[in-house]
């Protein structure tokens, strides 16, 4: 297809890459900074939580450049 599709795909993966990256390391960072403050377990909950949907994010956008690279295939 059109150089400009491949260019947005790929922007999109590097996007959905750095957000895998970035949750995976909030969520280390948060952990332990929790068990050096002595954070509870539902303080320590909520950045668990956020990391999560940051994973989640990352899993739509993925799916999303699976089915745009599908369509393209034909």
């Amino acid at each position: 297809m059109s150089d400009d599709l491949h260019i947005r795909l790929a922007r999109k993966q590097r996007m959905a890459a750095l957000l895998i990256a970035g949750a995976g390391v909030f969520w280390v960072l948060a952990e332990l900074i929790g068990s050096e403050y002595g954070w509870g377990p539902r303080a320590r909950a909520l950045p668990t939580m956020i990391a999560g949907a940051g994973f989640v994010w990352a899993l739509v956008m993925i799916w999303q450049i699976w089915r745009a690279r599908r369509d393209m295939e034909g």
